[in-house]
């Protein structure tokens, strides 16, 4: 009896405790857990943090030193020297990039006071796409005015134009920045070729594959 009873106490030495199991598979299941209540702590800071930059207010001085390193090389009274148009057809407020005979880049701010936009559309104010390529060929026209040979008393007049494509709409508060470059000069015959190219923030709003000008006497 003695030794039966002596075996029962030693395997009940080795055996787990109840109190043992619970606590191993308390420790288990925590550590099986996807994250901490720091790391939510921590994920939230962040997104938080991620809202606030995202939303900074940037204020007036800041958004208009965007445009500082832009310096106007033909401003517009300079313009109305070179061509004919007068309100409401002026439609190139400056240049800002100039090679003589070759290319330039315009600036056409658009405002929903001018007269366009009371018919086209009341409810929906969009500058006419012929009125963008008119534009564009205003700029050419102070790039072709300036060539060698170019007669200053002539009237610069569309010929024709070619391949147009319009991206998106060009509507008031919109800045329009324009480009063209020259691709033929006759002087003789007073004949110029231009290709020409819109953006409205960053993106194309109208493109030109070939505009022909023609100056008449």
């Amino acid at each position: 009896i003695l030794s039966i009873a002596s075996l029962l106490a030693s395997v009940g030495a080795f055996a787990p405790s109840p109190t043992t199991t619970r606590l191993t598979t308390q420790k288990t299941t925590t550590s099986s857990l996807p994250f901490t209540s720091s790391s939510l702590l921590g994920k939230k800071d962040k997104d938080e943090d991620e809202e606030e930059s995202e939303t900074k207010y940037r204020g007036s001085e800041e958004i208009s030193s965007l445009t500082s390193s832009v310096k106007t090389v033909i401003p517009v009274e300079e313009i109305a020297k070179l061509l004919p148009h007068r309100y409401p057809f002026a439609l190139v407020d400056k240049v800002v990039e100039y090679e003589a005979g070759k290319r330039a880049v315009g600036i056409k701010s658009i405002t929903l006071n001018e007269p366009q936009f009371t018919g086209h559309f009341p409810e929906r104010a969009i500058m006419p796409g012929v009125l963008q390529v008119e534009a564009l060929a205003q700029l050419a026209g102070i790039v072709c005015m300036q060539m060698e040979g170019a007669d200053k008393d002539a009237l610069f007049v569309f010929a024709g134009v070619d391949k147009v494509k319009w991206k998106k709409p060009v509507v008031p508060g919109d800045t329009l920045v324009m480009e063209v470059e020259i691709k033929k000069w006759r002087a003789k015959m007073g004949i110029c070729k231009a290709k020409g190219i819109a953006y409205v923030d960053g993106k194309v709003a109208v493109e030109v594959g070939e505009m022909t000008f023609a100056l008449a006497k």
